[in-house]
């Protein structure tokens, strides 16, 4: 039985249909990247299978059982950091590590949380807050809150892609390690497919909206540890960047139609300056059914 089961999954937002038809199967221990368009429902979709939005038809069931809402075995991290502003990075985490096990002491629980934190190489900075942490820092925070509360999956909804390119190629690989330590279920979210190609097991495009479905999933057959270099000349990597993008340009791209529209211009001309000013000192554009030929008696 695998892990995680959508079966024809569909969502619409006032009446416009966001995901139609979804089907999606991961097994225990799978790196599943998501690629697609902005704005083509993946938040929708990663946040249905966290329990933060129901589907309108079909059904999403994690470990045999219906997801229903939100629960600590679905840990998530955001795009947006979605880190408290008054509290250390310590109490950051401890406060999901005290939601989760409450009945744990206060010692074990410190314990969970400087475990985390070291694990994102973030000693150091325990005790600040996040106004003093930089954007990579901040997601490293969000990573290790996740993490502590054990869930069995980690849902990632596009955590990199606030961040300057090499901050992003480092927490690439942070998650990666943290990743095969336990080779915990990853979902990840992601609009970039050499991203999706260089961490996951297996590639899933997702077409362009409305009515976004996913389409084949693609597997990556490239040996870890990847190498960023070494992938550019790989035949694999070639292959698997092909389907995953003419599927997205092609099948699952955005639909094309063509508008015929009947414009009614303005009948407006310019105004002419060499007109005497009017009341108030304002002149003002002239309509053409607005000009008349007027004849002028002059007394002399």
């Amino acid at each position: 039985m695998p892990l995680l089961q959508l079966t024809h999954v569909s969502k619409s937002f006032g009446g416009l249909p966001v995901l139609n038809d979804i089907n999606l199967s991961v097994e225990k221990g799978e790196f599943v990247a998501i690629v697609g368009y902005s704005g083509s429902g993946k938040t929708t979709l990663v946040n249905m299978i966290c329990g933060l939005t129901r589907p309108d038809t079909g059904s999403i069931r994690f470990q045999g059982q219906p997801v229903t809402g939100p629960g600590p075995d679905r840990g998530m991290v955001f795009q947006n950091y979605s880190l408290l502003p008054w509290l250390t990075v310590h109490q950051n985490i401890l406060l999901a590590v005290d939601q989760v096990f409450p009945t744990w002491t206060a010692a074990r629980k410190n314990e969970q949380v400087d475990k985390y934190i070291a694990m994102v190489s973030l000693t150091p900075a325990r005790n600040k807050y996040p106004h003093e942490l930089s954007g990579g820092m901040k997601q490293r925070v969000s990573v290790a809150r996740a993490l502590s509360a054990e869930p069995d999956v980690l849902l990632l909804d596009e955590p990199l892609s606030a961040l300057d390119a090499l901050t992003r190629a480092t927490l690439q690989d942070e998650i990666l390690r943290i990743w095969q330590q336990d080779h915990r279920t990853v979902i990840m979210i992601t609009n970039d497919t050499d991203e999706g190609i260089l961490m996951a097991d297996r590639i899933i495009p997702l077409s362009a909206g409305p009515s976004a479905t996913l389409g084949p999933s693609v597997p990556i057959g490239i040996s870890r540890p990847r190498d960023r270099k070494a992938m550019n000349h790989d035949q694999t990597y070639t292959s698997v960047r092909s389907q995953v993008l003419l599927y997205l340009l092609g099948k699952g791209g955005r639909s094309k139609s063509t508008l015929a529209l009947k414009l009614r211009l303005p009948d407006v001309l310019p105004e002419d300056l060499n007109q005497p000013r009017v009341m108030f000192g304002q002149r003002r554009a002239r309509r053409r059914n607005e000009q008349r030929r007027v004849v002028v008696e002059v007394g002399s």
